[in-house]
């Protein structure tokens, strides 16, 4: 069956830096586009990247652009998220999903699997 498991997640100090990972199986994972959503207390879960199957194209949500880049090793199976300058307003869980194809995906109806989340928590 599908899994897709992540880690990574921690408490950061504000101005730190993170690089989740997400470890897929029981698919053909290049075959797949990968996106990161987020959500954080209190609010609805919401796009942050995604990246095509074999080309690797990207795409972000504009609120993160610059600061976020997401990347695959297909060879790995995995998918990962770096963030930089990290603040407190990115304090969530974070989570990994298959898209239904190979193609850049950006709603939530687009995504297939889903992790369970790692949590991210940006304080002083």
């Amino acid at each position: 069956q599908v899994q897709l498991v992540e880690s990574g997640g921690g408490l950061v100090q504000p101005g730190g830096t993170l690089r989740l990972s997400c470890t897929a199986s029981g698919f053909t994972f290049s075959m797949y586009a990968m996106g990161w959503f987020r959500q954080a207390p209190g609010k609805e879960r919401e796009f942050v990247a995604c990246i095509s199957g074999r080309s690797g194209i990207t795409t972000y949500v504009d609120s993160v652009k610059g600061r976020f880049t997401i990347s695959r090793d297909n060879a790995k199976n995995t998918v990962y998220l770096q963030i930089d300058s990290l603040s407190p307003e990115d304090t969530a869980v974070y989570y990994c999903a298959r898209a239904s194809s190979a193609t850049l995906r950006t709603t939530m109806e687009d995504y297939i699997d889903w992790g369970q989340g790692t949590q991210v928590t940006v304080s002083s």
